[in-house]
């Protein structure tokens, strides 16, 4: 079994570290270089043919992509601690908040990133207007966030840290890296993301 992935800034193959990390396990992972253009290579999209990291290449061959996707496995197969919600009502709770991360959250960021961002100008034709307007729609969406946690849970989904936990992370630790800071007044945001930086599986 081996991972394919990317070190540090990229989100997606480190929500799998974190997830592995909180669940014990080790897969050795080959960086494939992506400010290289490995991704692009031949044998990676043998792998995946969108060309996207992280991938989880299996021992008989079968690669499984998608951040999710290999996370749901690993659970199957090492089903403690659970980190998918054990009940009926919590794994639709961790669900909810992991599509509400990805689509209210990821993807302005990630629009930002392609279009405003110089670290990808030379990979795509940039529409900067577009990509600075999803300030203020990540900016919005951290402050409804913030009201969200004001009822003093611990964790995004309810009492605990699950998967929801992990995307929210990887995903605000991102928006860090590439100038899309959390707002000051959002302080239950920025609670919740102390809380996380301190679990151990942080520095995965």
């Amino acid at each position: 079994m081996k991972l394919y992935g990317e070190a540090m800034p990229a989100p997606n193959p480190r929500r799998v570290r974190i997830f592995l990390a909180e669940k014990g396990l080790k897969v050795p992972e080959v960086h494939i270089g992506l400010r290289q253009g490995g991704h692009r290579q031949p044998e990676h999209l043998a792998r995946n043919s969108l060309g996207q990291v992280p991938v989880l290449e299996l021992d008989d061959g079968t690669t499984i992509s998608e951040t999710v996707a290999i996370c749901r496995y690993f659970e199957a197969l090492h089903p403690t601690p659970p980190l998918f919600g054990v009940s009926p009502l919590e794994q639709a709770q961790v669900e909810m908040w992991t599509r509400r991360i990805e689509l209210r959250l990821m993807v302005p960021i990630g629009m930002f990133w392609r279009h405003a961002h110089p670290f990808t100008a030379h990979l795509l034709k940039q529409h900067r207007e577009f990509g600075e307007s999803n300030r203020e729609a990540v900016d919005k969406t951290l402050l409804w966030l913030d009201r969200e946690l004001s009822d003093g849970r611990p964790h995004l989904a309810g009492e605990a840290y699950t998967m929801a936990d992990i995307v929210g992370q990887t995903t605000l630790d991102f928006a860090d890296f590439i100038g899309l800071s959390t707002p000051g007044e959002a302080r239950n945001v920025l609670a919740w993301r102390e809380r996380m930086a301190a679990r151990p599986s942080a520095s995965a």
